[in-house]
């Protein structure tokens, strides 16, 4: 029997399984296409690659040996293994080990340290003629050595695979340029004059030809190793929290569950839970996992998970959802889901499935690259045949050969992405603006549809009284306090919104006497003498208690709108009502207009009802409108986006966004939202304010256009140089001059994004 069967799950889409590998050793998104291509050769295998999160989902027949699979990749270069099985307890475990002990991200960090601490007097003495005391070559070879072949190993091991399969990328050119940089060198301190006591680089600004041998090229060599380095390690860093959202998944759940076990309470891991076990939820407390009530009443927080914003009452026979919060009464629940059969495990599977399943981002050097690298080897072939061809000695030849290889690779290169990422990020960081890394910027130029996510993200995710509406000669300030004293007893979230706004409203409010709670109905006591009842309007009938016709017309038409409404009467009358709802934020309309100014669509995706979320996106300009949306569907709405063309930016904070996040082209999370859609988003909004999301895609335009150029001019610095290394007149200072003035562009160029400006205008 195939390994296959308990690792994958069946896809839908026909008789199949579905196979996921852990694949390593890719360098940049080229290579996740050469392993796709790959595996979709096999017969009956479709494989998805993906270069971000370094993962392969494979559908397979029934039976296929996953064993077929790896083989073949590993034929193309690279490793792949089958993923142990997850459980909480190990993710829990592992999470710290993922994030700080990868040793992919250990040996960057190692190699990046070392060519630091070697290559800074390398070029220090390159650059400045008055360090070159008599033997500084060879102390040079001594120290560049090392970083071009230990350092930059990863890219001559890449540029190897690249070979093999007859593809060019970036790292084909670093390793290309490095290593006849070192070569050359080494024939001019060996075999030529380079290598002779007191050999210097004077600072020429003349041009002339020469035959190489008194030029040494080591500082070229290992900058361009250190500077490429440095923007592969952030990069590495940053791609590293792709899996982090499903550990903040995991961690969401409750840890421990009080059981009833022979009628008395037993405290066990919740791993050690069973189905049909009751346990205990007091008020607080998050439901441990999927189940039935079987006793007592209260109200469920359970807004993170679907939308809802307002707490759901449940009673004995009413399903609640693992990791929802108890905000009421104690309860005891039946267990009827368990481990990777509940809600919240199915939702972390959708927000894997997402990430996978996105396509990968290119990256914008290796596309060059991969027609750049082609094209020097040419040049330098053509100049190699030229020479010889006009009777010019084998040495010039192969100087000026040598020459274009050298000029060719830009130490710019390395620095155009980080650089640009590092000043973007910062400024970001200050307008409260979190980006994840390189590969989130290219997809903001291209969205043209904002999908919004409404309780937390367009309003504020919390119940607030918005209206109070008296019976003819009843006192506002009366019925405020009246209310909000009852209420204030109560742990009920729409009791405490009411509290907080009577309060708010007539300031300190009387205790109230003989206080109880009326099952799934409201609370009733004595507040300064009077005998107060408030809840459903149906409580108030028990007590013969009846709303005019203009209060009951005022109610019906807060309701038709989704809001909720509460009665008050004492004293053998009904008194008022009082309107809770989840309120816009100040912000959000004027975010809005500010989306659809820079060229987007927003649409307005929420798992409330349909009245709510059509109020709520009157009251601040949008039109399309998706309601009564759950988790599932979430990712259906913005999948059915983009196969109609649309390139879709998300906005969401809480876990049942997470999947519709990380299935955006751009995901962005507000700050004030869950772990879980934080970590599945690309740009975090630590401000909560929806103008950040505005900022957000300006900033990342703006970096992503900074980064194009930077890449442009790291090339045509180095570009312009060809011509003049196939002349045969390319002199070490020059070489060196053209990476570092094309350094300094490409920083200084970076600086410019200090300058970006929020719209807000506050």
């Amino acid at each position: 029997m195939s390994t296959a069967a308990p690792l994958g799950s069946s896809t839908g889409a026909g008789a199949g399984t579905g196979i996921e590998l852990e694949i390593g050793g890719m360098t940049c998104a080229s290579c996740a296409n050469r392993i796709e291509r790959k595996l979709n050769k096999l017969d009956g295998v479709q494989a998805t690659v993906n270069y971000a999160t370094e993962k392969a989902k494979v559908t397979v027949p029934e039976g296929y040996d996953p064993a077929l699979l790896i083989a073949e990749v590993e034929k193309t270069g690279y490793t792949a293994l089958l993923p142990a099985p997850k459980t909480s307890e190990r993710a829990r475990d592992s999470s710290a080990d993922d994030a700080d002990h990868d040793p992919e991200l250990t040996s960057l960090r190692q190699r990046l340290i070392g060519s630091i601490v070697l290559t800074v007097p390398v070029i220090a003495m390159a650059m400045i003629p008055a360090l070159q005391f008599t033997y500084w070559q060879w102390a040079s070879l001594a120290l560049a050595a090392p970083v071009i072949v230990w350092a930059a190993w990863p890219f001559h091991k890449a540029a190897w695979t690249n070979l093999k399969h007859g593809a060019a990328t970036m790292d084909t050119l670093i390793s290309m340029g490095t290593s006849v940089a070192l070569l050359w060198s080494l024939y001019a301190l060996f075999f030529g004059t380079a290598g002779v006591p007191g050999m210097t680089h004077p600072f020429e600004f003349t041009i002339a030809p020469s035959d190489g041998a008194a030029n040494i090229y080591l500082e070229v060599g290992a900058g361009v190793t250190m500077f490429i380095l440095a923007g592969r390690y952030f990069e590495k860093r940053s791609k590293r929290q792709a899996g982090a959202a499903l550990r903040a998944l995991l961690e969401l759940g409750a840890k421990e569950v009080s059981v009833l076990r022979d009628g008395a309470e037993v405290k066990i891991p919740v791993e050690q839970l069973a189905v049909g076990d009751e346990f205990i939820v007091r008020p607080g407390e998050k439901i441990a996992t999927d189940g039935v009530v079987v006793s007592g009443s209260s109200a469920v927080d359970a807004s993170m998970l679907t939308g809802e914003s307002v707490p759901v009452e449940v009673a004995a026979g009413d399903p609640v959802t693992g990791a929802t919060v108890n905000a009421g009464g104690r309860l005891v629940v039946r267990a009827t889901r368990i481990g990777s059969d509940t809600q919240l495990a199915q939702m972390a599977k959708l927000v894997e499935d997402a990430q996978t399943g996105k396509a990968e981002v290119q990256r914008l050097a290796d596309r060059i690259s991969g027609v750049f690298v082609p094209i020097v080897i040419v040049i330098a072939f053509v100049t190699l045949g030229a020479w010889l061809g006009a009777g010019f000695p084998v040495a010039a030849a192969f100087t000026a050969a040598v020459a274009v290889l050298v000029i060719a690779c830009p130490c710019a290169l390395g620095l155009a992405t980080p650089t640009a990422l590092l000043v973007g990020t910062g400024r970001g960081a200050q307008l409260g603006i979190l980006i994840k890394g390189p590969e989130v910027l290219e997809s903001t130029r291209k969205v043209d549809t904002v999908v919004l996510d409404k309780t937390g993200t367009v309003t504020t995710g919390r119940m607030t009284l918005v209206d109070v509406i008296t019976e003819s000669g009843v006192d506002r300030a009366e019925l405020l306090r009246f209310a909000g004293a009852l209420e204030d007893a109560s742990e009920h979230p729409i009791a405490q919104a009411i509290a907080k706004g009577a309060t708010q409203e007539v300031g300190r409010l009387p205790v109230p006497e003989d206080f109880a709670n009326v099952e799934g109905k409201g609370v009733q006591g004595i507040v300064d003498g009077a005998s107060v009842v408030i809840g459903r309007e149906s409580l108030l009938a028990d007590w013969a208690l009846a709303l005019s016709p203009e209060v009951a017309a005022a109610k019906a038409h807060a309701e038709g709108e989704g809001k909720t409404v509460v009665a008050i009467g004492w004293d053998g009358r009904a008194r008022g009502i009082l309107v809770v709802a989840d309120t816009v934020k100040p912000t959000s309309a004027e975010a809005i207009a500010q989306l659809k100014e820079i060229g987007l669509t927003p649409v307005l995706l929420t798992g409330d009802n349909e009245a709510v979320a059509r109020r709520i996106a009157a009251e601040v300009g949008i039109e399309q409108v998706y309601a009564e949306v759950l988790p599932r569907d979430k990712v259906d709405v913005v999948a059915r986006l983009q196969a109609e063309g649309k390139v879709v930016a998300m906005v969401g904070d809480g876990v049942n966004d997470a999947p519709a996040l990380a299935q955006a082209d751009l995901g962005l999370a507000m700050g004030t939202g869950t772990d879980v859609a934080i970590e599945a988003s690309d740009l975090t909004l630590v401000r909560g304010d929806l103008r950040s999301a505005v900022d957000a895609i300006r900033l990342s335009r703006k970096t992503l256009s900074t980064i194009k150029t930077n890449l442009f001019w790291a090339f045509a610095y180095n570009t312009a140089a060809i011509p003049i290394a196939a002349l045969g007149m390319l002199n070490p200072m020059l070489a060196g001059a053209a990476m570092a003035f094309s350094s300094v562009f490409v920083v200084g160029n970076s600086l410019r994004l200090r300058g970006f400006r929020s719209v807000a205008k506050d």
